[in-house]
């Protein structure tokens, strides 16, 4: 297999974007916020929500808090796309790379909600369908947009037994996080890595222990 070149890794990165935030733009132009399309019975659903934070709605608290999350999430994307062209120069293992476009491409995918999307789309509530380009502004200033997940699959929901401890009895739904596509697209990533990872690093390790031997042997 040939190398992985660094504009491979730009149009897996363009190709994700495009995916996730076609389907942002849908879901905010077409849904009220709550509202969802069953997919697949019990398992699958289109459900609209947002979320002011990270991944699967965790988020950081206050004003401030968005502001740093935003720029946090500015600066790995930066930084991620500086150290992807090193990865590809380096010739890393194709499926390092793949991945390693999958989670920038996620980071930069979240991150354009965080920038714009408080400045291009109108509030959305229970009742009315957000409007692109509102003429009395955005719901909120730069910086300050809400993610849009919408991927939702409760692939079991119900009672859990009685001898399961401290938990037992309550009602349970699994899978219960809402996502999008950059989610998917990070966590995709980093759980391949970490099933792969001694075959996505074996063979530049192995290349950096010949260059040492190399090295040693000129001396």
């Amino acid at each position: 297999m040939k190398p992985l070149k660094y504009r491979h890794v730009i149009w897996i990165v363009a190709l994700v974007l495009v995916f996730d935030q076609a389907l942002k733009f849908w879901i905010k132009t077409h849904m009220n916020f709550s509202q969802e399309f069953i997919i697949f019975p019990n398992w699958f659903r289109i459900h609209f929500t947002e979320n002011p934070g990270m991944a699967y709605g965790l988020e950081l608290g206050g004003e401030w808090g968005k502001v740093l999350l935003t720029l946090f999430r500015l600066a790995a994307v930066v930084i991620g796309f500086k150290y992807m062209k090193t990865l590809v120069k380096q010739q890393h293992h194709t499926g390092l790379l793949v991945c390693g476009a999958l989670i920038l491409a996620g980071a930069a995918g979240n991150l354009i909600d965080s920038m714009f999307y408080g400045l291009i789309f109108s509030e959305t509530n229970f009742y009315d369908v957000a409007t692109f380009l509102p003429k009395g502004g955005g719901y909120a200033s730069f910086l300050h947009g809400k993610v849009v997940d919408m991927l939702y699959f409760p692939v079991y929901r119900g009672y859990l037994p009685n001898w399961i401890p401290f938990k037992g009895g309550e009602y349970f739904v699994f899978f219960n996080p809402i996502f999008n596509i950059a989610d998917a697209a990070i966590s995709v990533g980093v759980i391949t890595i970490l099933i792969f990872q001694k075959r996505f690093f074996h063979k530049h390790i192995a290349k950096q222990e010949a260059d040492k031997e190399a090295v040693a042997a000129t001396k």
